[in-house]
């Protein structure tokens, strides 16, 4: 009982993983960077993601660009498009088989065949977990070392945005969840490891045929 409650308490930070991971990848705010300039009406908030670039200004409007071109783009942006959708599919994926794997549910079968679907399910949140935490890093270290470089002018320095934070969460939520999944399927041992050699117990016949002749040798 107490491993079925596990594994519901997984299968709800993956889910809050699945929908923090999807938020992450859609979200444009992955660096901000805020220009106030002199005047306070005419402050404008430049904020890059994955799939676009928007501009907030202080009067209200708000626009996006699309980054249709993939080859222009930084290597670490083309790596983090390409973790985060695979760390998508992959929790998706762990959320449909720990559905039918969960001590809690009628699907899989039996007792053995849902411990395995399981397990399976808790290693895709493992590697989505990782496939979310890598980018989320590499981003954020792009972001600090611009940050950081003195040859870069004040304006086009940025700081990590929302989504990165969004995506270190939901990557942790996915890591979790997959640990607790695999370490629910394993059984208990409920005897020793190696059980002792049986001893076979023969009947004492060459006893009693010993002590007939003894018998004998005094008749």
């Amino acid at each position: 009982m107490a491993s079925a409650g596990l594994q519901f308490f997984a299968f709800t930070l993956a889910l809050f993983g699945i929908f923090g991971d999807i938020t992450a990848t859609l979200l444009p705010n992955w660096k901000v960077n805020a220009d106030v300039g002199s005047n306070i009406v005419t402050a404008i908030t430049q904020m890059q993601g994955l799939w676009m670039d928007c501009t907030w200004y202080s009067t209200g409007m708000f626009s996006c660009t699309l980054k249709y071109s993939v080859l222009s783009l930084p290597v670490y942006i083309q790596a983090a498009r390409t973790t985060m959708v695979l760390s998508c599919i992959l929790s998706a994926f762990g959320i449909c088989i720990t559905t039918v794997g969960m001590k809690c549910t009628k699907l899989g079968g039996d007792t053995d065949s849902k411990s395995h679907t399981c397990f399976a399910g808790g290693v895709c949140f493992v590697l989505s977990g990782i496939f979310g935490l890598v980018p989320t890093s590499w981003y954020t270290r792009e972001i600090i070392s611009n940050f950081l470089d003195t040859t870069i002018p004040e304006s086009s320095k940025h700081e990590p945005g929302g989504a990165v934070y969004i995506g270190f969460i939901s990557a942790g939520f996915l890591l979790i969840a997959g640990v607790t999944f695999c370490t629910s399927c394993f059984k208990k041992q409920q005897g020793p490891w190696i059980y002792p050699a049986k001893q076979q117990h023969f009947p004492s016949t060459e006893q009693e045929n010993s002590a007939g002749y003894n018998l004998k040798d005094y008749v």
